[in-house]
């Protein structure tokens, strides 16, 4: 099954075994995840809590734009960005558009009737997409490198930048290997005639597309720098002191986008979460916070919601600058009030359509362990 994607062989396996970070079978974390990927003192959620826990999905359509006409004018910062769901986001940084971790597709999943299943639709269809600069892959689960919009977008001439073995996926699923630059934590790539560079860093998960290849390519967060602004992009990530370095190193920033939805306490510290989302902010510096990674799949066995409203509660005690747009409202995070208004809470009632999905078989890979 192509969408299942492709193992690293020759000069790229090389590569990849040269890395600091390759563990002699597989890459690892800087520190380990403590205390695992399953945190024992927790308990495990049910399957049934995983397909029919409560309000799962929104009742109705979230609030959305369609950014087409807005992205026609130049952002008067230079830095402006639109989330388009979970972890894609178009970021317009001084005249270069770069796409991250881009899933147009129904599902996360390598299947296309089971696995988890989109509750909000993409603002704007991917045919519909200005021309971007580049695409940034974070790293190969399923829900942040799609395989249908892969194969779409390897039909236009855009280049990609992402984290060291992926690249196998993406040539695989008919990405040229010109068209390819695979990093390791810490390298740098300049996009061509653009003046904005792009940094790997260092994050805190795991990968894998299949259980036979965790952690046989790297997991990275990004940064991109160009003359007057820089900007963070955790991908998935746990909480990890490498943030400390990151803005040591490529800081300070202006915008910060962390991961904050698809967590359990039962799963390990691989994800932040809204409360540990706030100290990886503290130790990033005091930019402004743009929340992703969540209002689009159901990944965990929180409300749909809950990841927003934690962090909007929360942030009320720090001080913290949040940018919290509704899907495809383009912002500017610079000029942002830091007080965003939650809209989330227009939306009320439940859905049980992963309860209904599971009694009629089409939910056969979802089991109560993270797949993301």
């Amino acid at each position: 099954m192509k969408s299942l994607g492709s193992r690293a062989t020759g000069a790229r396996l090389e590569r990849m075994k040269a890395s600091p970070r390759w563990g002699g079978e597989a890459f690892r974390n800087m520190h380990p995840i403590l205390p695992g990927l399953r945190d024992p003192a927790a308990p495990m959620p049910t399957l049934t809590e995983f397909l029919c826990g409560e309000k799962l999905a929104p009742a109705q359509p979230l609030p959305s734009l369609n950014p087409l006409e807005a992205w026609q004018r130049k952002p008067r910062s230079g830095l402006r960005v639109t989330w388009l769901g979970h972890s894609t986001v178009l970021i317009e940084i001084d005249g270069v558009r770069v796409l991250t971790d881009p899933v147009w597709g129904t599902r996360a999943s390598p299947l296309r009737l089971a696995g988890p299943k989109r509750f909000q639709p993409v603002p704007v269809e991917l045919r519909s997409m200005p021309s971007v600069d580049a695409v940034i892959v974070s790293h190969d689960h399923y829900d942040h490198l799609d395989y249908p919009t892969i194969r779409a977008l390897a039909k236009s001439d855009v280049p990609f930048v992402t984290s060291l073995g992926v690249g196998a996926h993406l040539e695989g699923w008919g990405v040229p290997t010109e068209r390819i630059t695979e990093l390791d934590w810490w390298e740098t790539h300049e996009l061509p005639k653009s003046g904005v560079r792009v940094t790997a860093a260092p994050s805190q998960h795991f990968s894998g597309r299949t259980l036979g290849t965790r952690n046989a390519t790297l997991w990275s967060s990004f940064v991109l720098r160009s003359e007057r602004h820089i900007v963070f992009f955790s991908g998935d990530t746990g909480l990890t002191t490498e943030y400390g370095d990151i803005r040591r190193r490529l800081g300070p920033f202006d915008l910060v986008m962390l991961e904050i939805g698809g967590w359990n306490p039962a799963w390990g510290d691989m994800h932040l979460g809204p409360r540990n989302a706030l100290k990886a902010l503290e130790l990033l510096g005091s930019a402004t916070f743009l929340p992703v990674h969540w209002a689009t799949f159901n990944l965990g066995m929180h409300p749909w919601d809950q990841p927003a409203e934690d962090l909007f509660t929360l942030a009320s005690a720090t001080g913290a600058r949040l940018a919290m747009p509704r899907l495809g409202e383009p912002v500017e995070p610079t000029l942002a009030s830091g007080r965003p208004d939650p809209w989330w809470r227009a939306i009320s009632g439940t859905i049980e359509t992963l309860g209904a999905e599971a009694a009629e078989g089409k939910l056969s890979t979802a089991i109560p362990w993270p797949i993301d």
